[in-house]
């Protein structure tokens, strides 16, 4: 199933980056792997072609761990609970009709903590909860669009309410992946100065 969904929300972006998007499994309190590639996709042998981009995404707590490259994802070890990255720095800015976009990528992994600690997050309302909200710089989006990517690879846009809400519909046990992006205006990023910046934001929960 192809990622035409990005594509449609992420208008004048060109490449590669406009199709992807980083995002973290983990598996209990195990290990936590960090994608970069189209989740909606079965993960191609050998891992994605851009996967060499993601060279060190920026952990938000045990920020001094080793990330360790493996075949298609970086591992690395975290504390109990729920894990969060981001990385600025993926993809150089690109020309689109005459001006320059970036992207920025925030993931998450877990949902026992409901408070949104990076600046654009898709945090559950309650610890456990199927219910989620978009919070942006500690706001919630109202409105906010929602892919979400079931354990089968199934995907459905989803429209968060007034209150940046949205119920997830858990029908299967595995992992769920959901994703959000906004575009805002002029930024500098470590790629140099843009016009636009496309943040992309991904959280990932498993029903056992």
């Amino acid at each position: 199933m192809k990622r035409w969904i990005l594509a449609a929300l992420m208008l004048g972006a060109c490449g590669a980056a406009h199709a992807h998007e980083v995002w973290i499994e983990r598996d209990a309190n195990g290990p936590a792997r960090i994608y970069l590639g189209e989740p909606g996709d079965a993960l191609p042998e050998g891992g994605d072609p851009e996967f060499a981009k993601l060279q060190a995404p920026k952990l938000v707590a045990n920020a001094g761990a080793a990330l360790v490259r493996k075949t298609g994802y970086i591992e690395v070890a975290a504390p109990a609970g729920d894990v969060r990255a981001w990385d600025d720095n993926v993809f150089a800015p690109w020309d689109a009709e005459g001006k320059k976009e970036g992207v920025v990528y925030y993931a998450r992994a877990g949902r026992s903590d409901p408070r949104a600690v990076l600046p654009f997050e898709i945090v559950p309302a309650a610890a456990g909860a199927s219910r989620f909200v978009v919070v942006r710089d500690g706001k919630p989006v109202a409105g906010a669009k929602v892919v979400v990517i079931t354990p089968d690879k199934w995907s459905k846009t989803m429209v968060a309410d007034g209150g940046g809400a949205l119920e997830i519909p858990v029908r299967e046990k595995g992992r769920y992946i959901l994703s959000a992006t906004q575009k805002d205006g002029a930024a500098t990023l470590p790629g140099g100065a843009v016009d636009a910046v496309h943040r992309i934001t991904t959280t990932t929960f498993v029903i056992g």
